[in-house]
């Protein structure tokens, strides 16, 4: 890939300082020579898991997504904590969430969710050999969790009823896995 197509921060302020998100007004300089504006949302990360139990069903999360209107089929997933690694992260986001900790944690690439405006890199993974270890959730988490065959997750990906971009690349990549 070619430099020629770099931006330059020239500024760079910020508008909203949230609990998650931060919000930036930046000012860059296109590859031309001239300047535009660029409205940036700050994330510091996140993981998602696809758990796999002993029968090889999906363990889904179902919960009500503001920004999206609805509810939402998902596999599990959190923010990172400041300095947090993923792994680590992982692995409680799957006990909050789904009360399993998983035997083995295997990492299934990483994605950027929309690159027009947010800096968010979700990390992947695949949680298999799960054993019940459940910790407290999150105050604002209402949840309720399924297990899916994975051609039952494919045919609502399909159709439309599992929408989630993160669950969709994850379930893809677990899909191209070998046997």
């Amino acid at each position: 890939m070619s430099d020629s197509l770099s931006e330059k921060t020239l500024d760079s302020k910020l508008i909203y300082d949230g609990r998650v998100v931060h919000l930036y007004l930046d000012t860059v300089q296109l590859p031309n020579g001239n300047s535009a504006k660029r409205e940036i949302v700050r994330h510091p990360g996140a993981v998602a898991v696809v758990p796999l139990d002993a029968d090889g069903n999906v363990i889904l999360v179902s919960q009500y997504r503001h920004a999206a209107g609805r509810i939402l089929l998902e596999i599990p997933a959190g923010t990172l904590n400041p300095g947090e690694d993923p792994d680590v992260c992982a692995v409680r986001e799957l006990q909050e969430e789904i009360g399993q900790k998983p035997g083995k944690l295997q990492k299934l690439g990483r994605i950027y969710l929309a690159t027009g405006y947010r800096t968010e890199y979700i990390h992947l993974y695949l949680a298999t050999k799960l054993v019940e270890s459940r910790l407290h959730m999150d105050e604002d988490e209402f949840i309720e969790v399924s297990r899916l065959s994975i051609d039952e997750v494919i045919r609502r990906i399909q159709t439309g009823e599992i929408a989630d971009a993160k669950t969709i690349s994850a379930i893809m990549m677990v899909r191209s896995l070998p046997a």
